[in-house]
């Protein structure tokens, strides 16, 4: 048997109970580690379950996981603007992006995040938003990695730690590989 782990990001429409009890767990993990959909301390497992099954039933939404070795490791959202939104359906926004402490480092974050891309990209997507807490450096070091552009801040975005922190805004131009995309002028890194 090879040493080398098997990655796999997909979108998915459907959860065994294992996959559902295992991403509870990744999430667990990482909202106990300061990230995961927003949550500041973790919900019960049952809560955490019923919001992962909710999220499969909204049209607008596509919930991704990153397997190691068929075992989920993490999550993120890919959401589209309401169907009436007709002036940014070229857009869509990636968000809880997240990797259990325990399996990152290791490429699943970056498998998941491309994952996502490809697919916002299949569905004709144009740009790709996604903000995150200035306190995640491993999210917006990954984002950046990526071709992401931070053009905003919000100065009292969350509250983490008992402390508000500020928000970065980050953009995606999904034009074949970003070569024409013109660049966005960042005074604020």
């Amino acid at each position: 048997m090879s040493g080398h782990a098997s990655i796999s990001a997909e979108r998915v429409s459907r959860f065994s109970e294992d996959d559902l009890a295992a991403l509870c767990e990744a999430t667990i993990a990482a909202i106990l580690d300061g990230g995961g959909f927003g949550w500041l301390s973790p919900p019960a497992p049952s809560l955490l379950a019923r919001y992962f099954q909710g999220l499969l039933l909204v049209p607008e939404t596509g919930l991704f996981v990153v397997r190691e070795n068929g075992m989920i490791q993490g999550a993120a959202v890919l959401s589209r603007p309401a169907r009436n939104n007709e002036a940014q359906a070229m857009s869509a926004h990636l968000s809880g992006i997240h990797v259990a402490p325990y399996a990152r480092g290791r490429g699943l974050g970056r498998a998941l995040a491309r994952a996502v891309i490809r697919s916002a990209r299949a569905m004709g997507c144009r740009v790709l938003n996604c903000d995150v807490r200035e306190t995640q450096i491993a999210a917006i070091a990954l984002c950046r990695s990526l071709g992401f552009e931070h053009w905003g801040t919000h100065p009292y975005y969350a509250r983490s730690g008992g402390a508000l922190v500020k928000g970065l805004y980050l953009v995606k131009l999904l034009d074949d590989e970003d070569e024409t995309a013109p660049s966005i002028k960042d005074d604020n890194t």
